[in-house]
């Protein structure tokens, strides 16, 4: 592991084992990204010229007419939903987004309005779009989507994500076949998504990735796929884009990403991650109160997670006390622990340096016998989770 900077300015050292979360840094940069970010810093480039570079790297490697580099996923939801309502009218994108053209609403179904740490809604009104609600939370079907375009529907939106309810909603094939036969374009946000291909090849018109996620580039977001419409949204950079821009090295930093995801060993990585869910299963097998289980993606990203379930009657602590009890040790170990109130959280493997899984298993290990040799089980209110989840956003700063 590279040197450590972080105890010189304060900060914890963190073990992610949550996955590729913005919130802990999305994920470790590749050294050919920081190689090429650190080669172009001292020099002037045409940014724009540097954008049609990228473009040809982001189309050969997922497929699409055209791409950019834009500041994050989020970012390309907003620009690619402007570019559907203003398409090269540079006035409309100069107004945007208190004056819209008439045609401005944009489908997305009920179970995909999720927050990645913002709402996905909120990224679309941000381009002018009136956000219109297809289903409902745990049910979409053709008529509900059908009934739901009309001359003034501009794009529909398309989540792929851990977060999004995923059954009883349309798949993606059936999404665009319904959109397209009415001229609507479809719009993937696939920020955390391994398969740079998948998407456009099913369908989508435009579809949006995180170029500092499983690509181990810089803080980024990539926005691919038909040249009229990745046009339609590059224009954006001249209104609501402006404050959405990257700089040279992030634009020239995907771009080495991208050619390094080309050459990498997935097969040797995905062996590698194997190795640390079966040294944590073997940690934790046969403890009382702990179940684990290795299990698959839920997005069919080719890579496995480990389960930690926990019965505390048994194992005398709650599934939330014993995430937040690592989250407090030392060394800080940050766990996925979204759906903790059905008594389990996850552990990903694909964001350690060599040796830290070690590091894991031992501090699973420690918090486990400390919580069994306690008298009382450790129990706290899952409401207090809920009470104070932004009382250290809410005080910054100190």
């Amino acid at each position: 592991m590279p040197n450590d900077i972080r105890p010189s300015l304060g900060l914890r050292p963190v073990i992610n084992v949550s996955g590729t979360m913005t919130s802990l840094g999305a994920s470790i940069v590749v050294p050919e990204a920081i190689e090429a970010m650190a080669s172009i810093l001292p020099h002037f480039v045409e940014i724009n010229d540097l954008q049609r570079k990228a473009s040809s790297v982001i189309a050969r490697l997922t497929g699409g007419e055209a791409g950019f580099v834009t500041a994050s996923c989020s970012a390309g939801i907003s620009l690619a939903v402007a570019g559907a309502i203003t398409g090269d009218n540079l006035l409309a994108i100069e107004k945007l987004p208190d004056a819209v053209p008439e045609k401005n609403e944009v489908l997305v179904q009920m179970g995909h309005v999720v927050s990645y740490g913002a709402p996905v809604d909120q990224a679309i009104r941000l381009a002018g779009g009136k956000v219109v609600l297809v289903g409902q939370a745990t049910s979409t079907h053709r008529f509900h989507m059908e009934k739901a375009i009309t001359d003034k529907t501009a794009a529909a939106v398309y989540v792929v994500s851990h977060h999004v309810v995923d059954y009883g909603l349309l798949n993606l094939k059936e999404f665009v076949e319904i959109a397209h036969a009415r001229g609507v374009p479809v719009i993937v946000d696939a920020a955390s998504e391994y398969d740079l291909g998948i998407f456009l090849e099913q369908g989508a018109d435009i579809a949006l990735y995180s170029g500092h996620k499983f690509l181990g580039g810089p803080t980024s977001g990539i926005v691919a796929g038909r040249k009229e419409l990745v046009r339609h949204a590059f224009l954006q950079n001249m209104g609501i884009g402006r404050g959405m821009k990257v700089g040279k090295e992030s634009i020239f930093g995907v771009m080495a990403a991208l050619e390094a995801w080309e050459r990498r060993d997935h097969a040797g990585i995905r062996e590698r991650e194997t190795g640390y869910l079966n040294l944590w299963k073997r940690t934790l097998d046969g403890r009382p109160g702990i179940t684990a289980l290795i299990e698959p993606d839920p997005t069919n990203n080719p890579l496995d997670r480990l389960r930690l379930i926990v019965d505390p009657e048994q194992a005398h602590i709650t599934a939330w006390d014993l995430a937040d009890a690592l989250a407090r040790g030392n060394p800080p170990i940050i766990v996925r622990d979204h759906e903790v109130e059905h008594r389990y959280f996850y552990l990903d493997p694909c964001n350690l340096h060599p040796g830290q899984e070690v590091v894991v298993a031992n501090r699973l290990a420690e918090e486990l016998d400390k919580a069994r040799a306690s008298n009382e089980i450790i129990a706290t209110p899952i409401e207090n989770r809920s009470r104070h989840r932004f009382d250290g956003l809410l005080r910054w700063p100190d």
